[in-house]
């Protein structure tokens, strides 16, 4: 079983104590698998930027060095890119004899497209002895010209974003064990940094808990999860009991928030994962700074408790026994002062345990999942 469970076949379903991606990360130092099992992504990687426009287009390359540091032996940036990893900038011959076996595409552009202008780099990457792995919705295998290369130079092509399971349509039968899930004010506000450090400090209290992926960025970090984005509408829900199966009644599943309920061109993901995952806990992230929903200048950012009362009413519809257990602050565009004030502030107008769990540590908000109470 455990050697099923390091091919990424059943990760998703064995003990916490047999976890692989986390617990046990020394196992992903020369390769880790993707999602499916099939192909072995080999590590360490040259994060590829293009021209991100800014920081958060990275999102995936900056998920990568914050969560595997070890994986990112540098950047690759082209001109007009406005993002950076705090890495090395490395041509591809400096990343090969530096040790980089694959290239990812660390950009998370909207629509997921494979910019024309990138061809040039990707293809002489291929042709320098770099595989090449993406998360976008724009396959690698679809480009003709990518798996030409490919296929002459003997190098493989990783899309992510590919499910490789026949899911179920949900059933809405309730499973054992308790499960969080993170739901946001806008989309990238850091939930799925918020459930990695619930992870990484439950784990180290010796609380049993499972980071389950639900995109491109933690599938790429952990080597498991569902890519739900690109599971068919009708399964998406049930991907996500799949993803989350009975377990020990005192394990967490800490499920990775996607899209929010108030962003109109995202929220079907969100849908999904609160009538599949059936959450028992919600956490509610924000980040404060913004003036209006990603990409959607005509709409405005929501308020914290709008999100609370929709989220909660959802939730209850799958689970009557949820609850709002505490909120997550994504501070990075705030000095400490600002984001401690900021913090104090939320944690008497909401009346909930917060924090910037990336920042400043999860304890507040593992607190609240170990007092929970059906």
């Amino acid at each position: 079983m455990f050697f099923v469970a390091i091919f990424g076949v059943i990760a998703h379903k064995l003990p916490v104590d047999e976890g692989v991606s986390i617990l046990f990360p020394c196992l992903f130092d020369n390769l880790i698998m993707n999602f499916g099992g099939t192909k072995m992504i080999k590590t360490p990687y040259l994060l590829f930027l293009g021209d991100a426009p800014d920081q958060l287009s990275a999102k995936v390359a900056q998920g990568i060095k914050d969560w595997r540091p070890e994986y990112a032996v540098g950047q690759y940036r082209m001109e007009g890119c406005n993002a950076d990893m705090g890495v090395a900038d490395m041509n591809l011959q400096e990343a090969r004899e530096a040790g980089a076996h694959t290239l990812v595409i660390g950009v998370a552009n909207r629509g997921g497209i494979i910019s024309p202008s990138w061809k040039t780099v990707l293809i002489e990457a291929l042709k320098e002895g770099f595989d090449l792995a993406s998360g976008l919705h724009n396959l690698l295998n679809d480009e003709e010209d990518l798996v030409s290369v490919a296929k002459e130079y003997g190098r493989q092509l990783h899309d992510v974003r590919i499910p490789s399971t026949d899911y179920p349509i949900a059933s809405g039968i309730k499973r054992k064990g308790l499960r969080c899930l993170a739901v946001g004010t806008d989309c990238s506000v850091g939930k799925m940094y918020t459930a990695m450090a619930l992870d990484k400090e439950m784990r180290a209290s010796g609380m049993k808990s499972t980071f389950r992926a639900t995109g491109q960025t933690g599938i790429l970090i952990t080597g498991d999860g569902v890519p739900l984005d690109a599971v068919i509408a009708d399964f998406m829900a049930g991907s996500i009991e799949w993803l989350t199966p009975d377990n020990d009644d005192d394990h967490w599943d800490l499920i990775e928030g996607q899209g929010s309920l108030f962003h109109i061109s995202y929220s079907g993901v969100t849908m999904a994962l609160i009538h599949g995952g059936q959450p028992d806990a919600l956490i509610l992230c924000h980040e404060p700074t913004r003036e209006h929903m990603r990409g959607l200048p005509d709409y405005k950012l929501r308020s914290l408790e709008e999100l609370r009362v929709l989220a909660l009413g959802l939730a209850q519809m799958a689970n009557a026994n949820c609850k709002v257990v505490g909120v997550s602050v994504n501070t990075q565009h705030l000095n400490e002062a600002e984001a401690k004030a900021y913090i104090e502030q939320i944690e008497q107008e909401m009346a909930l345990p917060t924090t910037d769990p990336f920042r400043f540590g999860a304890s507040k908000l593992v607190s609240a999942l170990a007092a929970y109470e059906a």
